[in-house]
């Protein structure tokens, strides 16, 4: 199990304890999900996320 699959369980754990009801509750889930599988994606090296949030540049 990757890194990044265990950062994706862990957003989803924490956003079933978050959020109990509801369409909020599922949109929580879904950010938190992805929160965690891109940190998790991030610390394995599948992804760069200072090259993402940088994004082109100027120049």
């Amino acid at each position: 199990m990757t890194t990044s699959t265990v950062g994706l369980l862990a957003g989803l754990l924490l956003a079933i304890a978050v959020a109990a009801g509801g369409f909020t509750g599922l949109l929580i889930a879904i950010i938190l999900g992805t929160a965690g599988y891109l940190i998790g994606a991030h610390r394995d090296g599948e992804i760069d996320l200072a090259a993402v949030v940088r994004g082109r540049g100027r120049g």
